[in-house]
Protein backbone atom coordinates (compact mmCIF):
# COMPACT_ATOMS: atom_id res chain seq x y z
CA UNK A 1 0.00 0.00 0.00
CA UNK A 2 1.46 3.41 -1.32
CA UNK A 3 1.00 6.41 1.10
CA UNK A 4 0.70 8.99 -1.98
CA UNK A 5 -1.79 8.10 -4.66
CA UNK A 6 -2.76 9.09 -7.96
CA UNK A 7 -5.78 12.17 -6.76
CA UNK A 8 -4.36 12.80 -3.29
CA UNK A 9 -3.58 16.55 -2.29
CA UNK A 10 0.22 17.41 -1.80
CA UNK A 11 2.65 20.03 -0.76
CA UNK A 12 6.11 20.27 -2.13
CA UNK A 13 8.72 20.56 0.54
CA UNK A 14 11.94 20.97 -1.36
CA UNK A 15 12.68 22.67 -4.50
CA UNK A 16 12.16 25.73 -6.86
CA UNK A 17 8.22 24.63 -5.55
CA UNK A 18 8.50 24.71 -2.44
CA UNK A 19 5.55 25.17 -0.65
CA UNK A 20 2.91 24.67 -3.47
CA UNK A 21 0.44 22.32 -3.08
CA UNK A 22 -1.72 20.45 -5.95
CA UNK A 23 -3.53 17.16 -6.71
CA UNK A 24 -0.77 14.23 -7.94
CA UNK A 25 -2.13 13.48 -11.20
CA UNK A 26 -0.20 9.95 -12.21
CA UNK A 27 2.38 8.32 -10.31
CA UNK A 28 5.36 6.51 -11.70
CA UNK A 29 6.33 3.89 -8.12
CA UNK A 30 9.03 2.07 -10.16
CA UNK A 31 11.45 5.89 -10.52
CA UNK A 32 10.07 7.35 -7.28
CA UNK A 33 8.12 9.84 -8.96
CA UNK A 34 4.40 11.67 -9.61
CA UNK A 35 3.27 14.15 -11.79
CA UNK A 36 1.45 17.37 -10.02
CA UNK A 37 -0.65 19.50 -11.22
CA UNK A 38 0.47 22.91 -11.41
CA UNK A 39 4.19 21.92 -9.74
CA UNK A 40 7.42 21.50 -11.47
CA UNK A 41 6.30 23.18 -14.69
CA UNK A 42 9.21 23.00 -17.76
CA UNK A 43 8.69 24.54 -21.19
CA UNK A 44 9.52 22.28 -24.03
CA UNK A 45 9.62 23.00 -27.88
CA UNK A 46 7.13 21.11 -29.68
CA UNK A 47 6.73 19.95 -33.65
CA UNK A 48 3.49 20.55 -34.99
CA UNK A 49 1.66 17.46 -36.03
CA UNK A 50 -1.69 16.56 -37.08
CA UNK A 51 -3.30 16.01 -33.27
CA UNK A 52 -1.63 19.27 -31.79
CA UNK A 53 0.15 22.55 -33.03
CA UNK A 54 3.76 23.51 -32.74
CA UNK A 55 5.24 25.60 -30.56
CA UNK A 56 6.62 26.20 -26.79
CA UNK A 57 4.14 24.54 -24.76
CA UNK A 58 4.22 24.17 -20.78
CA UNK A 59 3.72 21.44 -18.73
CA UNK A 60 4.52 19.17 -15.76
CA UNK A 61 7.34 17.30 -14.99
CA UNK A 62 7.54 14.17 -12.20
CA UNK A 63 9.16 15.30 -9.12
CA UNK A 64 10.91 12.91 -6.74
CA UNK A 65 8.04 11.59 -3.93
CA UNK A 66 10.47 12.62 -1.21
CA UNK A 67 10.45 16.23 -1.79
CA UNK A 68 6.27 15.58 -1.42
CA UNK A 69 4.01 15.31 1.71
CA UNK A 70 0.86 14.76 1.70
CA UNK A 71 -1.64 17.61 2.82
CA UNK A 72 -3.28 17.20 6.12
CA UNK A 73 -7.47 16.84 5.22
CA UNK A 74 -8.20 18.86 8.53
CA UNK A 75 -5.96 22.06 7.97
CA UNK A 76 -3.98 21.27 4.40
CA UNK A 77 -0.26 21.56 5.76
CA UNK A 78 2.33 18.60 5.08
CA UNK A 79 1.75 15.58 7.45
CA UNK A 80 2.90 12.72 7.12
CA UNK A 81 0.79 9.12 6.81
CA UNK A 82 0.43 5.84 8.82
CA UNK A 83 -1.45 3.00 8.32
CA UNK A 84 -4.23 1.79 11.13
CA UNK A 85 -6.40 -1.51 10.60
CA UNK A 86 -10.32 -0.68 11.02
CA UNK A 87 -12.36 -3.15 13.47
CA UNK A 88 -13.94 -4.70 9.66
CA UNK A 89 -9.77 -5.58 8.60
CA UNK A 90 -10.00 -2.71 6.08
CA UNK A 91 -6.22 -0.96 6.20
CA UNK A 92 -6.89 2.09 6.11
CA UNK A 93 -4.01 5.86 5.59
CA UNK A 94 -4.30 8.10 8.49
CA UNK A 95 -2.46 11.78 8.79
CA UNK A 96 -0.13 11.63 11.41
CA UNK A 97 -0.61 15.49 12.42
CA UNK A 98 -4.35 15.54 13.04
CA UNK A 99 -4.91 11.58 13.42
CA UNK A 100 -7.99 12.20 10.41
CA UNK A 101 -8.92 9.30 8.38
CA UNK A 102 -7.54 10.43 4.20
CA UNK A 103 -9.71 7.58 2.99
CA UNK A 104 -12.38 6.05 4.07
Amino acid sequence: MQKIRKGDKVVVLAGRDKGRSGEVLKMMPKENKALVRGVNLVRRHQKQTAQSEGGIITKEAPIHVSNLALADPKDGKPTRVGFQIQKDGKKVRVAKRSGELIDG
